[in-house]
């Protein structure tokens, strides 16, 4: 035998060798599916771009076989996505299946003995149909002359939606489809769960158990379902739902705009629907489970109560409801939920309700919460109609205005309410009038006699404390700053009929050595100050006991003399609440006026609401906290304090932020206290800030508690839009916010002065309420304008408003004002207006 016949002898007990080492079914793969070729076993029908793989499989200790899709990896574990015959499973001993058209033009799965196990029983066609895989992953039937679908396994969905498949639903017809689990991991068969659309308008997705339901998402808002706050656009933004309603067809389908990653959504054999994704750096992860808490499980909490899974117990009542079972309650059990306290009043008798002279029910808010099923839609773009359409129906127990829906109402049950720790909806829940204000009397006096004697307690300790530290601290006193403060002319102060006579001794307030003051802003160095203000500078300070403190440096060419020095410090010192700014001490020496304060770290208002990067940092959350703590420091101003003041520069510079953004009130420079009998005051000197003054002030020097009020509404209004005052134009004429304002309300447009900077973080029922009171605030008539107390209670409350008026003063040119400087001076008077000066600053 030759050399190279000996090699071509080798070549083939070679190519022997491999065909017994490898089996056939691992040689080769096939792209079609023809009437003339079919799949066997050992063979695998691929996509064009190797992504998925079709073919015979066996779950792990499994004795029987199925034809599915899985994802071409090298992976040991097959990752399938479709099943054919999950009903009709092959033995694993019959070798001789396969799957191949039949005469009739179907997809046809024949055993071993020739018997039909599974097809996809189309109309009758011809033999030349050809079936393929895409690299999208759907199964596909074509007739082979025309190219037209005839079948898809897209249409069938197992346990799996892969992206650019669909989930749809046919409301007149009752046809729809849906994600069902496998019954194990390992066995492919029908599982106990399912996820499907809902019928309701706006669409929910569900996943029931059996009958019951397991999981509910929330009513879709036209970008995500409401009651998924995890979905957002870093990895849902393909999610998509189209309603017809003509046709009464709804489409769920996802196709993400990340094409560089695989992404596939299914559900558990335990009812778990899970978001798979894989990049090319890492494997395979779910970023996305629901149910993915007890809180998350339908009904968790029974009706009428809210589900917390941070707390324990995770379930509560809501507000003016009790456990319908204490027993069932405290061991846990909150299936039953919670039921009425108080019967509303709507759903008494008239003639009881009268006689009873019971008051109107009203609404209680719940934020950040998933909305309960059973919701109702109504067709109003208006959240205050919202409001009124529940209001007046008596069968309407809750209600929610809802951005990309509009206005649902619930008349069952509230059911499945669960409370995020971000996101979510404001649910209004119909209460009666005593579950609203309290009715527990009793309780409040016993709480009341307390807390008077703790108080007694801790005021007697603290006056020894306090007269032990003054008696030491009247001692350290130096010399100059002494001479200094006493020489202090106190004439100024009974110019204004409004100002009281009966002030503190100024040696009452910690004075501070100017030489401590120096060191601790280290010589007031440029990298210490915090900003400039019309009346001097602020800088940071660090004293020797290491407290960070604000220290004012009056300028001595500034409009703020002695008197509003003065006035600042022995007004402040005796004003102690939240949202005001706590005064430490002073420092007087030679020239030099410094007022001490605490340290605000987030500076003030307008440092951050109008500036271009900062403003985001304010969300509208902080924003409405700011707008409602500023509201109780005027109350307290007002109402509450030892005497009543009015601030009169109230503006953004003058509201600092502290360290959780919690509003304090600042500047008393130009503060006045009004006797209780004096509702009106006059002044010839008229200092503030163009653009926050009440309009009988600026033209008249008339000031009183609603000159505040007033500018409380520029300033909230200012707080919604992110924009200053005067930064409004129309053409070439600039206007001022209020007219802006009042042009888009009286158009139905109120939303639109909304920052833009709020992005989805707003609640818009809280921004109109918002916007509604700031035009109230800002009327011209005095008389028209709330007081801060009704401020603050239509601020914390959905209730009945006034409409504001156009404000005409305004309207009437542009935000210019002449002031004529009078020609001599003029006396002042409580009861006429004076001609003015304007110091604006």
């Amino acid at each position: 035998m030759s050399v190279k016949e000996r090699e071509s002898s080798l070549l083939r007990l070679f190519i022997l060798l491999l065909i017994h080492l490898f089996p056939a079914y691992h040689c080769y793969a096939i792209y079609n599916i023809t009437f003339s070729q079919p799949l066997s076993q050992g063979q695998t029908l691929v996509s064009p771009s190797q992504i998925f793989e079709l073919g015979f499989f066996t779950p792990n200790n499994s004795t029987n076989q199925y034809i599915g899709i899985w994802y071409k990896e090298n992976s040991p574990r097959k990752r399938v996505v479709w099943v054919a015959n999950r009903e009709n499973p092959l033995a694993v001993t019959d070798s001789s299946a396969n799957l191949t058209i039949s005469s009739n033009g179907n997809l046809n799965l024949v055993d071993g003995k020739g018997k039909s196990v599974w097809s996809t029983d189309i109309v009758p066609g011809s033999n030349g149909s050809v079936a393929v895989l895409f690299d999208n992953g759907s199964f596909v039937l074509t007739d082979g002359v025309s190219g037209q679908f005839l079948w898809q396994s897209f249409d069938h969905p197992g346990n799996t939606l892969l992206t650019k498949a669909q989930i749809f639903l046919n409301v007149k017809t009752k046809e729809r489809n849906g994600l069902t689990s496998w019954k194990t991991e390992n066995d492919p068969s029908l599982g106990d769960f399912m996820a499907v659309l809902s019928g309701d308008r706006p669409p929910q997705a569900f996943i029931w158990n059996g009958s019951v339901p397991h999981w509910r998402s929330g009513p879709w808002d036209k970008s995500k379902f409401n009651g998924v706050p995890q979905m957002d656009p870093s990895y849902l933004s393909g999610f998509k739902l189209v309603e017809n309603l003509d046709m009464g067809t709804v489409n769920f389908t996802f196709d993400p705009y990340n094409t560089t990653s695989l992404y596939y959504l299914f559900l558990s054999s335990q009812g778990v629907l899970r978001l798979m994704k894989k990049t090319k750096k890492a494997d395979w992860s779910s970023i996305f489970d629901a149910p993915n808490s007890t809180c998350d499980v339908y009904a968790a909490c029974g009706p009428f109560a809210v589900c917390k899974p941070s707390e324990s117990p995770i379930c509560k009542c809501l507000k003016g409801f009790v456990p319908k079972s204490n027993d069932e309650w405290s061991r846990g059990n909150w299936k039953r939920g919670c039921i009425r306290r108080t019967e509303l009043l709507c759903e008494k008798n008239t003639s009881k309700s009268a006689s009873s002279g019971g008051k109107n029910d009203g609404f209680w808010k719940s934020g950040m919460v998933k909305l309960p099923n059973f919701h109702e839609y109504l067709q109003i773009i208006d959240p205050n109609r919202c409001s009124e359409r529940c209001q007046t129906n008596c069968s309407c127990i809750a209600y929610a205005f809802v951005n990309g829906i509009g206005c649902l109402v619930w008349s069952k049950e509230l059911v499945d309410i669960q409370e995020f720790p971000f996101g979510g909806q404001d649910l209004f829940v119909r209460l009666a009038h005593a579950e609203l204000v309290g009715n527990q009397l009793m309780k409040r006096k016993l709480i009341i006699i307390f807390v008077a004697i703790s108080i007694g307690v801790i005021l007697s300790v603290m006056f020894i404390a306090w007269y032990r530290w003054r008696a030491k601290r009247k001692g350290n006193l130096t010399k100059d700053s002494r001479k200094k403060f006493d020489l202090i002319e106190t004439s100024e102060n009974t110019k204004d009929t409004s100002q009281s006579t009966s002030l503190q001794d100024p040696l009452d307030l910690a004075m501070f050595d100017f030489d401590s003051i120096v060191i601790a802003t280290n010589s007031f160095s440029e990298t210490n100050k915090l900003g400039q203000g019309g009346f001097g500078s602020v800088y940071k300070g660090k004293l020797e006991d290491g407290k960070e403190v604000a220290i004012k440096r009056l300028s001595s060419n500034s409009g703020q003399g002695i008197k509003e020095f003065k006035n600042e410090m022995l007004l402040i010192s005796k004003l102690q609440h939240r949202n005001l700014v706590k005064l430490l001490g002073c420092c007087t020496y030679e020239d030099e006026k410094l007022i001490i304060y605490e340290f605000m770290p987030n500076k003030s208002l307008d440092f951050l609401l109008f500036d271009p990067k900062r403003r985001s940092e304010l969300n509208w959350a902080a924003r409405f906290n700011i707008i409602q703590g500023v509201a109780k420091g005027l109350v307290y101003l007002h109402r509450d304090s030892y005497s009543r003041v009015i601030h009169r520069d109230l503006k953004a510079s003058n509201i600092l932020l502290d360290a959780k953004m919690n509003p304090k009130i600042s500047d008393f420079g130009l503060a006045r206290i009004f006797q209780e009998t004096i509702d009106l005051a006059t002044t010839h000197r008229i200092v503030g800030t163009i653009g926050y003054m009440a309009p009988e002030y600026a033209m008249g020097g008339i000031f009183s508690e609603k000159s505040d009020v007033y500018s409380f509404g520029v300033l909230l209004l200012e707080i919604v839009s992110g924009m200053k005052n005067n930064s409004f134009h129309h053409g070439e004429q600039k206007l001022s916010i209020i007219v802006h304002a009042w042009q888009l309300w009286s158009q139905s447009r109120a939303l639109d002065l909304m920052d833009e900077a709020l992005a989805n973080s707003f609640s818009s029922s809280e921004v109109v309420r918002c916007i509604d009171v700031g035009l109230l605030c800002a009327q011209d008539n005095p008389m028209d304008r709330p007081t801060m107390a009704e401020v603050v209670f239509m601020l914390s409350n959905e209730t009945d408003r006034p409409k504001p008026k156009r404000p005409l003063f305004y309207f009437q040119n542009s935000m210019k004002f002449d002031f004529d400087p009078p020609s001599g001076k003029e006396n002042c008077s409580t009861n006429e207006a004076s001609k003015s000066i304007v110091e604006a600053r």
